[in-house]
């Protein structure tokens, strides 16, 4: 009988222990879902789609991380808005595709807001404001838009964006001077190796990649002729539920003066 009674009382204190591991793993579990997205808990989960080649807007860290300021909008944005962001790195091209086919929700990547993309997607009010800038090397500098015009050099650029636009309308759109590259900083490596005699691409990567690189000796030019241009979020095309939420929280963020935070002089408030 007493024998009995002590198997009771272990048997008791194997399953109060097994409960509280269960309760332990159900909570590490939780835990480990959150950390794939960002916002306000509990919150429905958007995917965002990115090209993390693009520093300062997005790019992986040395821990394998996607930040940049871009980043870093999108998660405020989240937080403001209550819902959450499943972050994904497609790269450029990719991007588009995808917010078209609606694999990914939304897409933020230093994207331009331009008059031919809005007849595919929709996007939010503008947050950065940007320009053009020629970037060549030192001892062969390219100083205005006449300059490429008159070269013979190859101009790089990072392929489908603005820049890659303007250059087309500087030098023809079937130029064979035109080298287009998967991303801008491969472009601008290859105007460090020789490859191409200049690259016209965003003022913010331009100046960050040439002031984190000053062993490279490339210098760069502003044109009067190159257009301000301006960031948005990008959704699908009719999705107006997603577009209006992310504006209403762009809208606190632009308020509370978060934008100039993020951004610094670029920031459109």
């Amino acid at each position: 009988m007493l024998r009995g009674i002590r198997l009771s009382k272990r048997s008791a204190l194997l399953g109060i222990l097994a409960f509280a591991l269960v309760f332990a793993l159900g909570a590490c579990g939780k835990g480990q879902d959150t950390e794939n997205s960002s916002g306000s808990a509990g919150g429905k989960v958007y995917i965002v789609g990115t090209d993390a080649a693009y520093k300062p807007f997005e790019y992986v860290n040395d821990k394998g991380e996607i930040v940049g300021t871009d980043i870093e909008l999108i998660k405020k944005l989240a937080e403001l808005g209550g819902f959450r962001v499943d972050i994904r790195n497609l790269g450029w091209d990719a991007l588009f595709q995808a917010v078209q086919n609606g694999e990914v929700d939304m897409a933020i990547s230093a994207i331009t807001i331009t008059d031919e993309r809005k007849k595919t997607y929709d996007f939010t009010e503008p947050y950065f404001e940007a320009h053009q800038l020629i970037v060549s090397r030192a001892d062969h500098p390219v100083r205005s838009v006449e300059d490429l015009r008159n070269g013979t050099f190859p101009v790089g650029v990072q392929n489908g964006t603005t820049g890659h636009e303007v250059v087309k309308k500087i030098l023809g759109d079937t130029n064979p001077r035109i080298r287009s590259f998967e991303n801008t900083p491969y472009a601008l490596k290859e105007l460090e190796n020789g490859g191409v005699g200049a690259v016209v691409a965003d003022n913010a990567v331009v100046d960050l990649y040439v002031k984190e690189n000053p062993g490279s000796k490339l210098v760069t030019a502003n044109d009067p002729s190159f257009e301000k241009e301006y960031y948005g979020i990008m959704v699908k095309k009719g999705n107006a539920e997603l577009l209006n939420l992310l504006n209403a929280a762009l809208d606190k963020a632009k308020k509370q003066g978060i934008l100039k935070q993020i951004f610094g002089a670029g920031a459109v408030e």
